[in-house]
């Protein structure tokens, strides 16, 4: 029988994740102060932390040698995949995207600050995380993986990609698979690319590889299932961000397309799935299996 505690390791990863983001980022006395500070604001303001927390779970696999260098990677690539994924709020938060006034339960950057520092926010944390990878205490190899995966999971192919499918889709119909093509490229990338980052720095093998992708795949359509849900029965105070916003802008969703049932039903086969693509690295799983029931079971 396992000894695993989530709580215990949830715990400990989200100070882990938040001591990386601290270490990286310019103080805000350091010019130009207005923009660290509104990086800090954004990148530290709270969040679920599931993209470092998966980079951490993964990186627990495998037999490598753990060490102060090995340590450090993996908070490097933790870092820099939270910078890109903050980024990405700011941006998305904007006027001339989603429009939205709050964030994490507080105002979103463009309010905090103003909407010119918002944008240079999501630009100064996306160039940010690639310096902070080329930094990385790993071999040279691995340090341009990293960065090739990160860089494919946040443009034109992946997150930046599926945002522009989901703005050009705004009152317009979707059917399934396209619904499925725009959140894999949207969400999917960076959660896929974050058990990858891990498992690079864990040097793992090329089948242990195929099922953690297999298993971010998964849980990175969950993610965005259980997004619709809550999106569709939450309200603004639980989520931190403002409530019903898809179906006000409409915007198609799993809930919309296909209904609360069958969209509460998918995330759970779905975490089935997730759970299943772990039997190849037994109780070594049981980290991102804990993180597989989060993101399904969540709340907000």
């Amino acid at each position: 029988m396992s000894s695993f505690q989530l709580d215990a390791w949830l715990r400990l990863g989200s100070q882990r994740a938040e001591t990386a983001l601290q270490q990286h980022l310019d103080l805000a006395s350091v010019v130009p102060q207005r923009l660290h500070e509104a990086m800090i604001y954004a990148a530290t303001g709270g969040g679920k932390r599931i993209r470092p927390l998966l980079v951490f779970a993964a990186s627990e696999l495998g037999s490598v040698e753990r060490n102060s260098d090995f340590d450090s990677a993996v908070d490097s690539a933790a870092a820099a995949i939270e910078m890109i994924h903050a980024y990405s709020l700011v941006h998305d938060d904007l006027p001339c995207m989603d429009d939205d006034d709050l964030r994490r339960g507080r105002p979103t950057v463009h309010k905090a600050f103003d909407e010119a520092t918002a944008l240079l926010v999501g630009d100064a944390l996306q160039t940010r995380a690639f310096e902070v990878l080329s930094q990385a205490r790993c071999s040279a190899d691995s340090r341009l993986a990293m960065i090739e995966l990160l860089a494919k999971a946040s443009g034109s192919r992946g997150m930046a990609g599926g945002q522009a499918i989901d703005l050009d889709h705004v009152a317009k119909k979707m059917d399934l698979s396209q619904l499925e093509q725009m959140h894999a490229m949207k969400t999917g990338a960076l959660l896929i690319c974050a058990v990858e980052l891990g498992g690079i720095a864990a040097n793992l093998p090329k089948i242990a590889m195929e099922n953690l992708r297999s298993y971010a795949q998964a849980i990175g359509l969950a993610f965005q299932v259980v997004d619709d849900i809550l999106d569709a029965t939450a309200d603004s105070t639980t989520l931190g961000k403002t409530a019903g916003k898809d179906a006000a802008n409409d915007k198609p969703t799993y809930v919309t397309l296909m209904g609360l049932d069958y969209a509460q039903k998918l995330a759970k086969e779905l975490q089935v799935k997730a759970s299943a693509s772990l039997d190849y690295f037994g109780l070594q799983g049981e980290a991102l299996r804990g993180l597989a029931s989060l993101v399904v079971d969540r709340k907000k």
